[in-house]
């Protein structure tokens, strides 16, 4: 695999609505889980009774915000991320049938929002933008109040701000949600409890995911908590599993190697990275040439990947943030 794993996607394996649009919950999607080359087919709910008492659940227990805002006609602005000197990194959108497309190049230098405006600086990649804002109030606030989620171009039409919280989700500053965890009900949570699965937070504010095909992520916000490394040390010396829950979890306990630390992250996992703390990953299914597939590789290899996409196409899963779950079982790390 010389890039990202390639392969053809049928516009009908694209979820546009979730679960709960049809009378189920969110746990009733549906699970693959692939160890190597050997692919099982399961309910999300069956988790807690395919790990064991002993292991842990890593989640990222941060909370997304609408982080769409209109700045005139012709004109949506996705905010992604706060940075350290105070301005904001910004994606330039247009409206295109019912969703939006990226407005590349040149772009005015003055947006009027609602209550403010936002004056762009300089360009970080070829759709992202530096840009101070002159708001009233924090930005999670600003944008609790005036902004709306962001709205993904495979749904039929907008969805309220719970649709994209996973249960735990407690400290607002994503831009997009981290969605692996959008399973993890109540429900579930209680019985892998009750198993003696354990669960611990990180926390990592993600920005706009619309990233173009083979196009790295950037850096973002994280904090790995004392608690949560001290159970990574015991569960690791005690022979159990640490599974990440979302590849936001794996690239803030790789960038630590487990233990606790905050700030910025620019790590970039692929398959030239050692895996130095997971066991496992719970994942959505991601599409063709997506940056993440490489960091899959890393976890898993090349023929255990290949062989899960595979069976998830032929069993016609859904893919994107209200579809289906991959549970990826790593290879043995190396001490």
């Amino acid at each position: 695999m010389t890039a990202t794993l390639d392969f053809h996607l049928p516009d009908e394996l694209a979820a546009r609505e979730p679960a709960e649009a049809h009378g189920r919950r969110r746990d009733d999607v549906r699970l693959l889980v692939s160890r190597g080359a050997t692919v099982t087919h399961h309910r999300f709910r069956e988790l807690p009774r395919l790990l064991d008492a002993g292991d842990l659940l890593v989640v990222n227990n941060s909370a997304t915000l609408p982080a769409a805002l209109d700045a005139g006609p012709g004109l949506v602005v996705h905010v992604s991320t706060e940075r350290p000197d105070g301005s904001w990194l910004i994606e330039l959108r247009r409206p295109v049938e019912g969703s939006t497309a990226p407005i590349l190049g040149s772009a005015p230098r003055r947006l009027t929002v609602e209550d403010g405006t936002l004056t762009l600086r300089e360009p970080l990649t070829d759709r992202l933008w530096v840009a101070d804002a002159d708001v009233p109030g924090t930005m999670a606030d600003y944008l609790l109040r005036h902004g709306r989620p962001i709205r993904y171009s495979y749904t039929d039409r907008d969805w309220p701000l719970e649709t994209y919280q996973n249960a735990y989700a407690v400290r607002p500053g994503s831009a997009e949600m981290p969605s692996a965890g959008r399973p993890l009900t109540g429900r579930v949570l209680a019985e892998l409890a009750g198993r003696g699965v354990l669960v611990a937070p990180i926390t990592l504010h993600t920005g706009v995911a619309s990233a173009e095909v083979d196009e790295p992520p950037y850096p973002e916000w994280f904090e790995v908590p004392e608690s949560t490394a001290r159970l990574i040390r015991h569960v690791g010396g005690n022979g159990h599993r640490v599974i990440a829950v979302g590849t936001t979890v794996v690239r803030a306990l790789e960038t630590t190697a487990g233990e606790a630390a905050s700030g910025w992250t620019d790590l970039v996992i692929g398959p030239e990275h050692r895996i130095r703390v997971i066991d496992g990953l719970l994942t959505g299914l991601h599409e063709p040439r997506a940056s993440h597939l490489r960091m899959l590789t890393a976890i898993a290899g090349e023929e255990a990947l290949r062989a899960a996409y595979a069976e998830a196409l032929r069993g016609r899963y859904l893919w994107h943030e209200f579809g289906d779950v991959h549970l990826l079982h790593g290879r043995p790390r190396r001490p």
